[in-house]
């Protein structure tokens, strides 16, 4: 068992979120041999952005301060998409993980970063929140780098929404204990890796914000090795 992960690869999807992904092509396989496109991270190149959001080019968007401690960084692989609005899902899609994990170091629950980039009461917004939850009950937070690759973008036709598919890897990501600060380190395994769809929808309410609605993280993913 990996106890490095400090975020478990926890699945919380509804059932519309599976017909939206597998009317896409991102369905769950239900298998670690299935092959990703673009899983490798071919063709982009990496930058580490451990703390800032990801750029928009909307403006007046008065985004949430998210400041992460010294010790945690978050690397995004840099990748060229086609159009506005695939950029937009993708950068709010990396954001609402940034926000997720926030959450967890800041030991709050009810934190409005991941409130901001996530529908109201949506799946997402509660798998966030049953993230950030499990922690503060363990008595945990994060160290160490987080690395996601392989970003994908899919509109979904007929709809204005759309998929954001990447790999993670946390084989560098611990849990560590905020009363000792010990750190909880443990050998690279398939556990460190993980495949995400996320569920993205423009919000009628911000022009050029996107925000997370639907979620799901494939635990294990041996796509994602590698």
């Amino acid at each position: 068992m990996n106890r490095s992960r400090a975020l478990p690869a926890a699945v919380s999807f509804a059932a519309a979120a599976a017909l939206l992904l597998t009317g896409c092509g991102g369905g769950d396989k239900g298998s670690g041999n299935d092959k990703i496109a673009g899983a490798d991270g071919g063709g982009a190149k990496k930058t580490a952005a451990p703390s800032k959001p990801a750029p928009s080019k909307a403006p007046g968007i008065d985004r949430p301060v998210m400041k992460f401690p010294s010790d945690v960084s978050l690397v995004f692989d840099k990748a060229s998409l086609p159009n506005a609005d695939q950029a937009a899902a993708l950068g709010d899609a990396e954001n609402f993980v940034r926000a997720v994990i926030y959450g967890v170091t800041k030991h709050d629950v009810d934190n409005s970063a991941y409130k901001f980039y996530s529908e109201f009461q949506s799946p997402a917004q509660q798998y966030a929140k049953e993230q950030i939850q499990k922690n503060i009950d363990a008595g945990l937070t994060a160290t160490g780098v987080s690395r996601y690759t392989g970003a994908k973008v899919q509109m979904v036709k007929g709809t204005k929404s759309a998929v954001v598919t990447f790999c993670s890897n946390d084989s560098k990501f611990y849990s560590k204990e905020i009363k000792s600060a010990k750190v909880h380190k443990t050998e690279e395994s398939l556990s460190d890796y993980a495949f995400w769809q996320v569920g993205m929808m423009p919000s009628t309410a911000t022009k050029g914000l996107w925000r997370a609605s639907e979620i799901k993280v494939q635990g294990e993913a041996a796509q994602c090795r590698g």
